[in-house]
């Protein structure tokens, strides 16, 4: 394929960790029933829960239809006794409310007349598995109007759950999801390398095999592998041999152990217990501990009404330790098959 130069990487941008500072955290408010056939209204009281945890921390932006749907929000969230001051509404129609998938990539280069843009990948939820998706689609161009910011348009598939970075030039992914067809059949595998490497501003791609048991984004990195630190991942792992994502997450473990970063280092690994099993309605749920979410001097994790939660959320504390780490129900949101770190995408801060 052909990538227009100069590429954001060739300009000095970077798509910062997660873990480090932000500026704000995006959302897309919740509407669609679909996604929670006959449960939408009980997810708000653990959405707004995790609203007002993170807006403690820092500002919270969410994409609303109208603003009939802001209101709505407002007055959901006064309930839980958010701050609506740390909060600020933008009408941004959405499809749906997977913020980590169709917001904005921003990358940041503190030294340029423009510290600060916005990667806008094409977007079709999940290999289009859930249409319509086409307001999704244009979120992130959306939010760089609004802030008067550049936008660049890559005009490949690519989702921010499928990818996680240690911020000094390493992501990881998977193959499952970012080789699957159903995303840009016309591209190998070098070529995603390649796409990744330039518009994402890294300078290596690591792979593991596949994703967790119910997960429709295919096996999204962000359910199962996660950067807390340059060289340290928090790794998912399942516990029960006789549960069906004992040996894939066996594997990604092996494929972890033999990894090296770009300096040569080798990854530190920290194993997380999987949830014990969560079905609905026949359908297996993906529930997992590593779907939380890194905000300023906070770490939000998903708890399933689980005797792993607290094993869970101490694991997570001290790979954390100069943040709170604090659990929240997640048991509803899950129906939706994702969780915290699939509804939001975070705003980095450019000092």
């Amino acid at each position: 394929m052909k990538i227009k130069r100069p590429t954001p990487r060739e300009l000095g941008y970077r798509f910062p960790a997660e873990f480090e500072p932000h500026a704000a955290t995006w959302l897309s408010w919740p509407h669609k029933e679909a996604s929670w056939p006959g449960k939408i209204q009980t997810i708000y009281s653990s959405y707004c829960a995790f609203i007002k945890a993170v807006s403690e921390k820092e500002f919270v932006h969410i994409n609303v239809n109208d603003s009939k749907m802001q209101t709505f929000a407002q007055n959901k969230l006064e309930e839980y006794f958010a701050d609506l001051n740390r909060i600020r509404f933008f009408i941004h129609p959405t499809n749906d409310a997977w913020c980590r998938d169709h917001g904005p990539a921003f990358l940041i280069n503190p030294s340029a007349a423009q510290p600060k843009i916005i990667v806008d990948w094409d977007y079709n939820a999940w290999g289009n598995k859930y249409p319509p998706f086409e307001l999704d689609d244009q979120i992130p161009t959306l939010i760089a109007a609004a802030y008067n910011i550049p936008v660049i348009y890559p005009q490949i598939i690519m989702e921010g759950g499928s990818v996680d970075f240690n911020g000094k030039g390493t992501l990881i992914t998977s193959e499952s999801c970012l080789l699957n067809k159903n995303r840009n059949p016309h591209l190998n595998q070098s070529e995603i390398e390649e796409c990744l490497s330039a518009y994402y501003g890294v300078d290596q791609v690591l792979w593991v095999k596949d994703g967790i048991v119910g997960d429709d984004t295919d096996g999204h990195i962000d359910d199962t592998v996660r950067f807390v630190n340059a060289d340290t991942v928090i790794a998912a792992v399942e516990e029960k041999r006789s549960d069906e994502n004992y040996k894939v997450l066996r594997q990604n473990l092996r494929e972890l152990s033999t990894m090296r970063l770009a300096d040569g280092k080798q990854l530190n690994i920290i194993e997380l217990p999987m949830p014990d099993k969560i079905i609905f309605e026949e359908q297996r749920l993906p529930a997992s501990y590593a779907n939380f979410y890194i905000a300023n001097a906070l770490v939000v994790v998903p708890t399933y009404r689980s005797p792993k939660d607290e094993k869970a959320i101490r694991i997570i504390q001290e790979a954390f330790p100069n943040r709170q780490v604090i659990g929240i129900d997640s048991t509803d949101i899950i129906w939706g098959l994702g969780s915290f770190h699939c509804l939001s995408q975070q705003e980095p801060l450019v000092r």
